[in-house]
């Protein structure tokens, strides 16, 4: 059982600043190593404000774009445009304010109308540089991560590396790709972002369950996420209250 290592900051800037500073960190110790920084990006109000982060000049001179891999661990079936979109939110955040090569940049393509066929696409994609380095994710009040919700067929998945999903019933209209437990959990390094207090209580729960070894995967996806690699969730206060560290 991989219990996180959890970092709890006073308030949700220093969460970002932390995450930021953390991501430089392994951005730089990537590329040494391998040659090349492969990450999965999230979406979500936490993880756009570490994009914006990023974007700012005194943090992106320390990240080598050309050398850095961002895919996506899920998107909604959306145009590349929508409001709804990740790649929108990613893009308007960090992507159009960074040198990073537009082929460094491996968007799902969730618009298209065969996302069986999208899944399959961006699965060859993500193949070739699997392990990534690092995956960033956040958790659903529902307890869910990238687009694995609870009591979808996606949550037994477990040789392919992205999938289609049915709706979600956050969106029941939506249907979305995810990248897959086997994606997450083969991750050098694996994030868990979260901030504000209506994430506490499902925090505490899920962190408990960990801890005593009560897994309850279809009820809280994200007590799936087990990776060989390093496990960090990282809270501010208000979404850290249900426990101490």
């Amino acid at each position: 059982m991989k219990i996180p290592t959890v970092i709890v900051e006073p308030n949700a800037e220093q969460l970002v600043a932390t995450a930021a500073r953390l991501f430089v960190e392994c951005s730089q110790e990537s590329i040494a190593a391998r040659g090349v920084f492969s990450v999965a990006l999230a979406g979500g109000s936490t993880p756009r404000a570490l994009y914006q982060l990023l974007s700012e000049r005194s943090m992106r001179m320390q990240i080598d774009w050309k050398r850095t891999q961002f895919f996506f661990g899920d998107e909604r079936a959306v145009a590349q445009d929508d409001e709804l979109s990740n790649y929108r939110m990613a893009r308007e955040a960090l992507l159009a304010h960074v040198p990073i090569p537009e082929e460094n940049v491996h968007r799902m393509p969730a618009e298209r109308d065969d996302l069986e066929a999208a899944a399959e696409e961006y699965e060859t994609e993500l193949a070739e540089y699997s392990p990534l380095d690092l995956v960033l994710l956040g958790m659903g009040d529902d307890g869910h991560t990238a687009s694995l919700f609870p009591g979808s067929p996606a949550l037994d998945e477990t040789s392919r590396l992205c999938i289609a999903t049915p709706v979600a019933s956050l969106q029941p209209h939506v249907r979305r790709l995810t990248i897959s437990y086997r994606t997450i959990n083969e991750a050098r390094n694996v994030w868990l972002l979260l901030s504000g207090q209506s994430k506490a209580a499902r925090a505490s729960e899920v962190l408990g369950g960990l801890k005593n070894g009560e897994l309850e995967i279809q009820r809280l996806p994200i007590q799936g996420v087990q990776p060989g690699g390093e496990y960090l969730w990282l809270l501010d206060v208000k979404a850290g209250l249900g426990f101490k560290e």
